[in-house]
């Protein structure tokens, strides 16, 4: 339906539709613009978004987590009719045969192939990881452009694991290498390669990894107060404003400021466990925590030496 913007015969701009008699009236001059109004919308209600979505006529939405897309028609494995009603031995046997070439058919190609069992792989270390649905579709995506550039990892493997690890970067949903490396089976060394040749290929603008996204989950994992994780952040922020997170490890960083706001509030986690809470070594949080406490002037209480 062409939209009007003003009246044709007093050129005014508030123009009513009315959808009860499919008319456009100008409401300055009562001018009937059209009378013969078409209502695009559709032609059923719905009082609730269950009705909604059973009487919509449209197809499912694309899932790239697919290796169809979702768009090619499928053969459940029900075995009953419309009515519901149990299919005879015969007609299994033939809708298995079916089922089986139909599934054969979808797979041409070793790209093809490759797709699929990649997917399987990256739906996995999701679900292991807790990745909402849109990180999974974005990271799909990117395995997809991957694929179209012709880039190659080592493996499959190493590939997704990469691919997963750029997304959640790009999100500020961060995960570690080693995170990703535990759940994923891949070398935490062959993921970082992989990484760095996909950012080149696909020239991706990654964001630098921010210590401050990585508190919330060190202090949820340590079971440990709203007040250390405030005080944690804070160390953190005046870290960044005097430049001490340039060429230091976010995850190092988030873990030692973790670690100082403990012993600030008294609230007593050992190096080994925050450290494990990280995935990094008691090392790393030592000397992390040794450059916070003598750039920031850290007052801290003399009790520090019972916990390190």
């Amino acid at each position: 339906m062409t939209t009007v913007k003003e009246c044709p015969e007093c050129k005014g701009s508030k123009i009513i539709q009315d959808y009860e008699r499919g008319e456009l009236i100008c409401a300055t001059c009562g001018l009937v613009i059209s009378d013969s109004m078409v209502d695009e919308g559709p032609e059923w209600r719905a009082f609730d978004s269950d009705q909604r979505d059973k009487r919509a006529r449209t197809g499912a939405p694309i899932k790239l987590m697919r290796p169809n897309k979702g768009l090619s028609t499928e053969i459940d494995q029900y075995n009953r009719d419309i009515r519901g009603v149990k299919i005879n031995t015969k007609k299994q046997a033939q809708l298995y045969r079916m089922r089986k070439w139909h599934k054969r058919s979808s797979i041409q190609s070793s790209v093809e192939r490759n797709l699929a069992i990649a997917l399987t792989e990256l739906d996995k270390i999701a679900s292991y990881l807790g990745l909402h649905e849109s990180i999974r579709e974005e990271a799909a995506l990117m395995y997809r452009r991957c694929i179209e550039k012709g880039v190659r990892g080592k493996n499959i493997e190493a590939l997704v694991a990469a691919v997963i690890y750029a997304v959640c970067r790009q999100r500020n949903m961060p995960r570690t290498l080693a995170e990703i490396a535990q759940v994923s089976g891949v070398k935490r060394k062959d993921i970082g390669r992989t990484y760095r040749i996909l950012v080149q290929e696909l020239s991706v603008g990654v964001p630098l990894a921010n210590p401050l996204h990585y508190v919330p989950r060190f202090v949820t994992a340590l079971g440990l107060s709203g007040r250390v994780q405030e005080t944690a952040m804070s160390i953190l922020k005046d870290a960044i404003d005097r430049k001490l997170i340039s060429g230091r490890g976010p995850t190092g960083l988030a873990a030692a400021a973790v670690y100082a706001s403990c012993l600030h509030h008294a609230e007593h986690r050992t190096q080994k466990e925050v450290a494990e809470a990280a995935g990094i070594t008691e090392v790393t949080i030592r000397n992390r925590f040794k450059e916070l406490k003598d750039t920031l002037d850290l007052d801290l209480p003399e009790i520090e030496g019972q916990f390190a």
